[in-house]
Order: structure tokens, then C-alpha cells, then sequence
């Protein structure tokens, strides 16, 4: 293949990248015929050199290696970009495995930065903590992509690209790059500024714009002292604009064309996108059918938008989704809609103490990293625990989730997508598995939306209960299975399965002292607080109303131990709420959930499995 084919192939599959890395176009060509000929020559250009502090102690912030070039580079000359290898690649939830078990893995680390012990396992602790002045990210986009795939990746440069220290006024860039056909990852280092023989090379470690200077600074916690951390970390609600942001417009029902609307059979056709619907929901009451035209109660597995045209075209259809119900079922949005329910007349002489008692305190990671910090350090010198779990905004299963007390890392994850970071339950409730011992778990609660303004919630009376397979503490924070309790998506991963009638008679064994009724109740009561708080402003802030619309949610939430003076009480910390939730273990367990759910929400009838809340 000729030169120019070779290179227009090239482009074809890369052209994308290379505009959204903004990797000026003079480089292409070089980048093309270094990457197709193996070309790693960015040791002819430039010197690695260990910065020597004779006696002088080395600070947090001091640089351990810088990059020189050894000739005049101008930023013009198209052959000055460069492949830059990666040393490690991994998943910021396996870097201990990695470390002990990757062959030569943890020797070229402790050179890279410079550390030093007595035992493997100081070394890895050592390299866990300073790994994130080394550690860059990157993911792949994309629906042709599963979402496992999409989780970010992390990786560590060679030794010369890890020598290139941060500036804010960097004079090259480093960018990450796929060669789609190997599906090799390089990073590409090229000059934005003319630099001479002896300069010493930097890179911008977090590029963008941030309408915040201090999101940028926090973020740069890692590389650089940070003066704000005694700032004001009270929260404040965002403005409507905010509830729109990255989300794809959605319009109203005509509720003057509803105000009439009846059932137009007496048996309902449902078409349904989910399979376990159409296989379980056998009621005499319902008809599944394959036409959505034909059907009365349509039920997508896929968001849907068009509130307005559905209530002009077919005002007496049945949809299974509210406008505006992400509200809820978006991370970062529940806990500014939680905050609601906050007490302010709650007297606490406890300043660090936040409301409502049932949200984990939570931050979002890419607005309010610096009032994180700010809490983050006054927990500390409070002598608090501060252990967090950082979870993408929309993502199930635990994926990109982690569980950590190192700020430097909570710093980072900006980066890598937009997060929250949720204080971790350091005391929760436990459940005394007898093959085990005190292992976590977590409860899941069906709640059924049947109408807003006026707001009308139930809830499936038959909880749903997952549990960790190792016992409980605060370390081993990579282990999936002492930490979490979703392991019905990992296969060869033991599930512990319980019905919620056997769950309540362990628990009165376990818990004689703490009555299930009154546990239940504080449940209920914070969903109740919860759907109040999402439905009362209007939208894009709340749930619209919407006579058409039903919904079915689901509510995970653990338990916690909580001091009330000198009293110990169980306090229900509220995780997410899920949007369209696999309910094939519910169809397991109970034969006639759809037939009891359908019953409630389309024929207004009183269902003993079902309980209304609000």
C-alpha cells in the first residue's frame, strides 16, 4: 500500500480522535508512519535526568525527574511529535493485585517514584498513595460499547513521560490515543510552544476550562499546595439550568386534553420491551400484545420523551415513565432533591452533622470538589472516619464505583467522568451469615409512582436483600466481596438468596431489640419525605404531573447505626434510586408481581402485597 493510501486509511479511522485530542494537523502525517513503522525515537530528542537534592529533605510537591529536550524543538515541525509507551494500565480498583502480581510491576514503580520499604506490602501501600501524581485516565465511548467496557481506564506513562512535571503554562501537550487496529494505547507528546536545548519540558496535567478556579486548583491537589481548605462546604440547590444540563429535552403533556381520559377496554393490552413482563404478567385483567399501536399501557425499557405528542395523539394510553423522573434516578440530582427534606431547625452542635439523617452526606465531584475538600479535611482534623465510595452519576452494578479515604485519588476522579463521592456507612447494620460471620447487606425496596400532584406512592410490601459473601471491616478495599452485595452480575461469585418473610424472622433472632415494624417505618416515612421532595417544584427541578404516566422504581438502601444522645438507633441511609430495575429475581420469588403491580397502578385496586405510602 502507497504512502498517501496508507495515510488516508489512517485518518478514516482516527480522524475523530485526533480533532477531539485537538492534535494539530502538521503532525498527522509523522504520527501515522511512527505508529505503522514502531517508531519510539523520543529518546533522541530528550534526557530523563533525576533532579538531585543533595541533603535538602524532598517535599510533597517537589518534582523526583524532569524531561529536557537536547536540541531546539519548534512547535512548527511536524516531525516533533512522539509515542510515549504505557508503563501500566489498570483499573483503579485492582492496583494492589496488580502490584503484587504483575512480574516486575512493583520494582518499576518504587524507581519511578523513588520509594522505598521495609516489605512488599509497605512498598504497595507507599505506591497506592503516590500513584496519583503519576496516574492519567482515559475511556472509550461509544454505544457499540457495553457499559463495562466504557469504565475508565487507568494508566501510568514510562519513565520519561512520568519525568515531565506540571505547569500551568505548559510548553507540550500529552494526550492519549488508540491505534484502533491493534487497540494499543499510546499517549502523544508534542510541542504548543517553541522550547530550546536544556529547557525543562511540562505538560498541563488538568486541561479545560473551569468556570470555578478553585475546581481546577482542588483537582490539582496532587501536584501543587492547596490554600482553600478551611472554605464554606454548606451546599446550595443549583438553578434549573443545571437539572438540564446533558440531558435531552423532554416536553409536557397537554393536561387540558387528559382532564377526560378513560380506559377505552376492559381488558388492558400492554406492549411491553421487557421480556419478564410479557412472560409473568398472566392476569386475566391484561392481554399482552406485540403492536404498541394496539396496546393501552405501553411499557419501554428505553427513555421516553414526547409526553406532549403522546397526550394529543393518544390521550388514553398508559406510559411507564414520568417527565422529568430522573430527577431521582440520577445520582448527583437525588441528593440535591434529598437535601430538601433537610430539617433546618435540626440543632446540632455537631457543624459537620448533615441533613436529612437518611442521605449519606454527599458531594458532587465536578462542582463541589472544593467544599469536599474543605469537609474532607475538617472530618480529618476532627479525628472523623473518612472513607467514601465515588460513583459515576448514572451507572448500576458498582461499575466505576470505588470505595476510598485517599483525597489525592478523590482528587483525580473529576477526570475521569462526572462523579459524586458519598460518605461510605463506616457502621452499618450487620447480618450474621452462620457459614460466614457479620457480613453488609442492602435492601430493595419496589416503589410504584402512581400519580403527581397529587402525589400518590406505594410500595412492594416484599423487600428484596443482597449480601456480601466475606465479613465486614474497614480494609481491603478492592475486595468486591466483603464491600459490596450486588453479586448476581459476576459470574462464579456465590449469592446468598433469602425471602423477606425468612429475613424477618432471622432478624428478630438477631435484633430482638429493634422491631422490624419500626425499622419499616422509618423506611417508609423517608421515601415518603423523598417523593414529596421530588414532586412539589415544578419541573425541570421535579417530577411533572402527567395522568398518563406510571412508574415503577427501585430503592436500595442499608441500614446504619446512629447516636441520638445516649441512645443507638437504626437509621436507613437511602443508596439510589434505579430507573427500569432487573426484576427477574422478583418474578422468581413471586409469581404474581407484575399481576399484583399492574393491578395497582392501571385497575386502582388494593393489592394485600402492595402498600400505599404518600
Amino acid at each position: 500500500m502507497d504512502g498517501i493510501s496508507t495515510y488516508n486509511n489512517f485518518l478514516s479511522v482516527h480522524l475523530p480522535q485526533l480533532m477531539l485530542s485537538n492534535v494539530p494537523e502538521h503532525f498527522w502525517p509523522t504520527l501515522c508512519k511512527k505508529i505503522n513503522d514502531h517508531i519510539f525515537d523520543s529518546g533522541l530528542t530528550f534526557q530523563l535526568l533525576e533532579i538531585d537534592y543533595e541533603d535538602s529533605e524532598i517535599m510533597p510537591y517537589d518534582p523526583l525527574w524532569s524531561v529536557v529536550p537536547i536540541r531546539d524543538i519548534k512547535r512548527s515541525d511536524p516531525n516533533h511529535i512522539y509515542l510515549i509507551d504505557h508503563a501500566w494500565t489498570f483499573k483503579a480498583n485492582s492496583i494492589k493485585r496488580n502490584l503484587k502480581n504483575i512480574p516486575g510491576l512493583l520494582d518499576r514503580m518504587c524507581f519511578l517514584m523513588k520509594v522505598t520499604g521495609e516489605s512488599t506490602e509497605e512498598k504497595i501501600e507507599k505506591i497506592s498513595h503516590r500513584l496519583w501524581r503519576y496516574a492519567h485516565t482515559y475511556a472509550v465511548g461509544g454505544t457499540e460499547f457495553s457499559p463495562e467496557e466504557r469504565v475508565p481506564v487507568w494508566y501510568v506513562l514510562d519513565e520519561l513521560g512520568s519525568g515531565i512535571t506540571h505547569s500551568d503554562n505548559p510548553n507540550f501537550r500529552a494526550v492519549p490515543f488508540i491505534h484502533v487496529p491493534t487497540q494499543l494505547t499510546y499517549t502523544l507528546l508534542f510541542p504548543i510552544e517553541d522550547v530550546e536545548e536544556g529547557d525543562i519540558i511540562t505538560r498541563n496535567y488538568v486541561e479545560g476550562n473551569y468556570p470555578d478556579p478553585l475546581q481546577r486548583e482542588a483537582m490539582l491537589i496532587p501536584w501543587k499546595y492547596y490554600e482553600h481548605f478551611d472554605i464554606e462546604f454548606t451546599q446550595q440547590e443549583p438553578d434549573s439550568n443545571y437539572f438540564l444540563e446533558g440531558h435531552i429535552t423532554e416536553d409536557l403533556p397537554d393536561l387540558e386534553l387528559l382532564i377526560n381520559r378513560t380506559n377505552i377496554s376492559n381488558k388492558l393490552k400492554v406492549f411491553s420491551q421487557y421480556r419478564f413482563i410479557n412472560e409473568h404478567l398472566t392476569s386475566p385483567d391484561f392481554e399482552i400484545v406485540h403492536n404498541e399501536n394496539e396496546a393501552d399501557i405501553i411499557w419501554y425499557t428505553e427513555h421516553y420523551k414526547a409526553f406532549k405528542d403522546l397526550s394529543v395523539k393518544s390521550p388514553n394510553k398508559y406510559i411507564n415513565q414520568f417527565p422529568f423522573e430522573y430527577v431521582i434516578t440520577i445520582k448527583d440530582l437525588l441528593a440535591i432533591v434529598a437535601r430538601r427534606c433537610a430539617n433546618t431547625n435540626v440543632n446540632s452542635c455537631d457543624l459537620l452533622v448533615t441533613h436529612p439523617a437518611w442521605l449519606p452526606t454527599t458531594f458532587n465531584l465536578k462542582t463541589e470538589l472544593p467544599k469536599f475538600v474543605a469537609y474532607y479535611t475538617q472530618r480529618k482534623r476532627a479525628g472523623l472516619d473518612n472513607h467514601w465510595i465515588c460513583k459515576p452519576y448514572n451507572l448500576a452494578r458498582g461499575l466505576d464505583t470505588y470505595i476510598t479515604d485517599d483525597l489525592q485519588f478523590m482528587c483525580r476522579l473529576p477526570l475521569s467522568g462526572p462523579k459524586i463521592a458519598q460518605k461510605y456507612i463506616e457502621d452499618p447494620v450487620l447480618f450474621d451469615r452462620p457459614d460466614i460471620g457479620m457480613v453488609k447487606f442492602d435492601i430493595r425496596y419496589v416503589i410504584l409512582l402512581k400519580s403527581v400532584n397529587p402525589t400518590e406512592v406505594y410500595i412492594y410490601n416484599n423487600f428484596f436483600l443482597r449480601f456480601s459473601n466475606k465479613p465486614f471491616a474497614l480494609n481491603n478495599l478492592e475486595d468486591y466481596e466483603q464491600h459490596f452485595t450486588v453479586m448476581n452480575y459476576t459470574e462464579g461469585t456465590p449469592l446468598h438468596r433469602m425471602l423477606c418473610a425468612e429475613f424477618k424472622e432471622v432478624w428478630a433472632r438477631q435484633y430482638a431489640n429493634y422491631n422490624w415494624s419500626g425499622v419499616e417505618k422509618s423506611i417508609t416515612e423517608m421515601f415518603s419525605d423523598l417523593f414529596i421532595a421530588a414532586t412539589t417544584k415544578e419541573p425541570p427541578c421535579g417530577i411533572a404531573k402527567s395522568p398518563q404516566s406510571r412508574a415503577l422504581y427501585a430503592a436500595d438502601l442499608m441500614l446504619s447505626w446512629q447516636k441520638k444522645g445516649a441512645e443507638t438507633v437504626i437509621q436507613p441511609k437511602l443508596l439510589e434510586i434505579n430507573w427500569m430495575p432487573d426484576c427477574h429475581r422478583a418474578c422468581e420469588y413471586y409469581p404474581n408481581f407484575y399481576n399484583d403491580i399492574f393491578s395497582v397502578m392501571f385497575l386502582d385496586k388494593n393489592i394485600e402485597s402492595c402498600t400505599k405510602i404518600l
